[in-house]
């Protein structure tokens, strides 16, 4: 496990953060200014809870982030973030009543990964299976505009994802942050601009 413990592993240490994941959220929204202040987030997947908070850090005691995620966490959160025990594609009442009161959302974000296999094949398509879910919310739920950060491991059918990534969003932009771990196979698809075309509401 030494192998592991490198920097981004001891930065999140340091600085109170459950898992070092949360330096790719930064990486990201460094470079693509997805955060204000006062915006509404809905975390995929957010346990432990490191995307949350840096979420909730950007958008401020105005902005409101709603997580959930299948596991629990012991993760403290601030005021500003509501975190749910929940399947998210099999929602239930108490978390649709959620998402009705505090929608539609600036920004989807999904840091979900399946539970890997070591078949790379599989583990690709589980990983295309959770980003294509992962969509579907974000049409339930994403202000025209807003924009969707999904994590993806990359295999041969991603165009399926990406010809629907391209349909409803302006820009769609890959993007690797160097705080992933060098022999990872995961990338993230940044879209912005939703043009509320999928949106049910």
């Amino acid at each position: 496990m030494k192998t592991y413990r490198d920097h981004y592993f001891l930065k999140a240490k340091q600085e109170n953060y459950p898992a070092r994941s949360i330096y790719k959220l930064k990486e990201i929204d460094n470079r693509f200014k997805l955060f204000r202040q006062g915006m509404k987030v809905l975390d995929l997947g957010a346990a432990p809870g490191s995307w949350s908070l840096g979420a909730a850090e950007r958008v401020g005691a105005k902005g409101r982030v709603l997580a959930c995620d299948l596991q629990t966490t012991d993760t403290q959160f601030p005021p500003n973030v509501t975190f749910m025990q929940e399947d998210v594609f099999n929602r239930s009442e108490a978390f649709e009543d959620a998402l009705a009161a505090m929608g539609p959302f600036h920004v989807v974000i999904s840091d979900m990964a399946p539970r890997t296999t070591g078949t790379r094949f599989t583990d690709q398509a589980r990983s295309l299976e959770l980003c294509i879910e992962a969509l579907a919310v974000a049409d339930h739920c994403l202000i025209k505009g807003g924009s969707f950060v999904v994590k993806i491991f990359m295999g041969p059918d991603v165009k399926q994802l990406l010809d629907a990534l391209r349909a409803r969003f302006e820009t769609v932009k890959t993007f690797k942050p160097k705080s992933s771990r060098v022999e990872s196979k995961e990338t993230f698809y940044v879209c912005l601009g939703y043009r509320g075309d999928g949106q049910q509401d």
